[in-house]
């Protein structure tokens, strides 16, 4: 039988002026996940990836709390079966994404959660949300990348004081160690997010996921690596450009130079 839209757990919502939203509709279970609702999440950021009127994707939950973690009344089914499938993972696809991803964290993320938040590429918090990594407490070994992920954002001494005591880092700890982007009162919280979404949407769309690539995949060698890798796309960027594309382009940067001169007459 079809859930109406209020019984979804994962609502998917597309504007049209480019922006999805992925909410995660659980708010009873403090929006707990389940096994179907991270394959239903992971196809979500899939579907909306392949979506090309899709620019921007924020990503929120319902209620009081952002994530509260996988629903431990099912662990046995979620963590006993394929850790490595990619089709039912929602970081993995969320990692995959092209589209740049805003996180809106309400209350607070807590474990699997807490991965969600960190696999977005831009965070926006509410003051006074918490970030809770309980891996350690319940025995649960993480697998959507906190152990390694953490410690490369806020550095590796503070990550491991949040992860091997289960300290809540909370929002504004976050935003001055810069995983954070904004904290921002609780009612502000998708304006905020929003607000951010149509910055995006104002560039050069191409230009905006090659950017997000290079910046996502050159985090992952070192600098020598990663600025040649930065050298490398870019050559193929603009070999792959016409001579019509060039001149575009001038007429573009001429244009906004003589409206920002008018401007200061």
């Amino acid at each position: 039988m079809e859930r109406s839209e209020s019984e979804k757990l994962i609502l998917v919502k597309r504007e049209p002026n480019g922006i999805a939203y992925v909410t995660i509709n659980r708010p009873k279970s403090l929006n707990s996940l389940t096994k179907s609702m991270m394959t239903d999440m992971a196809q979500a950021f899939k579907s909306l990836d392949r979506d090309d009127s899709v620019r921007v994707i924020i990503l929120s939950g319902s209620g009081r709390a952002f994530c509260s973690g996988v629903d431990l009344t099912s662990a046995e089914d979620v963590f006993k079966g394929d850790v490595k499938d990619l089709e039912s993972d929602p970081v993995a696809q969320m990692e995959r994404a092209r589209k740049p991803i805003i996180g809106v964290i309400g209350g607070f993320a807590v474990t699997a959660g807490f991965e969600i938040a960190l696999a977005c590429d831009i965070v926006v918090a509410a003051k006074g949300a918490k970030f809770i990594d309980t891996h350690a407490r319940f025995g649960i070994f993480p697998s959507w990348g906190l152990s390694q992920k953490l410690s490369r954002i806020i550095g590796p001494n503070k990550a491991r004081e949040v992860s091997l005591t289960a300290t809540p880092l909370t929002a504004e700890v976050a935003e001055r160690l810069g995983f954070v982007n904004y904290v921002v009162e609780e009612g502000e919280l998708l304006k905020k997010a929003r607000e951010i979404g149509e910055g995006i949407l104002k560039n050069n769309q191409d230009l905006v996921l090659r950017y997000k690539s290079v910046i996502n995949d050159g985090l992952k060698l070192d600098l020598g690596h990663a600025c040649a890798l930065e050298k490398e796309r870019a050559h193929d960027y603009y070999n792959g450009m016409t001579k019509e594309q060039f001149e575009k382009m001038q007429q573009f940067i001429a244009g906004r130079s003589s409206k920002k001169h008018s401007s200061k007459l």
